[in-house]
């Protein structure tokens, strides 16, 4: 069985990029992108290489619109950070909605469950998760925190999806590593 947080040992090159979706970080209003280095922080743990980075406002075609570009450009991972929660403005999940072609739900469903142990809040996180082509797009919450314990929760399962977008592996039945 595959404990949280244990990671896959064979090595898979991930080429990622971080979609920060922000009104005020797009402005330029924030000196940092905590959430976006949480995330750079916390996938330096994987054989993962960084190759798209940007800061979007919380506009659902803005979103929409670097999502599809970054999978067409065959990148294996795409993480969101922000526009989750319930307010007018958070839009995240539809706009990630509209590009996917199939839903991974799994991987938003264990991060909130894991989150609502920590702070009853975490039923009102929205966010989705699924496939564009053979690119995993995973929405994260917008605090670096929150960012942190997430991906704590699905890091060690990461590789194994990248595999199975990219073909490469045909059998998911058998017990996992760990």
């Amino acid at each position: 069985m595959l404990e949280y947080g244990v990671l896959d040992t064979k090595p898979v090159e991930i080429r990622f990029g971080i979609l920060t979706v922000s009104d005020s970080g797009h402005r330029g209003e924030r000196p940092r992108d905590e959430s976006g280095e949480a995330i750079r922080s916390c996938l330096q743990r994987l054989n993962a290489r960084e190759e798209r980075y940007a800061v979007v406002p919380d506009e659902k075609d803005a979103i929409s619109g670097k999502l599809r570009e970054w999978a067409g450009l065959g990148l294996d991972l795409v993480l969101t950070t922000g526009g989750t929660g319930l307010s007018p403005r958070d839009v995240t999940p539809e706009a990630t909605m509209a590009v996917l072609d199939r839903l991974a739900p799994g991987f938003s469903e264990v991060m909130r469950a894991e989150s609502q142990k920590k702070t009853p809040r975490a039923m009102l996180s929205r966010g989705v998760s699924g496939a564009c082509g053979r690119c995993l797009i995973i929405n994260l919450p917008g605090s670096p925190k929150a960012v942190k314990e997430s991906l704590e929760v699905i890091l060690g399962t990461l590789p194994h999806a990248v595999d199975v977008l990219r073909g490469q592996v045909r059998e998911c039945a058998s017990e996992a590593p760990g």
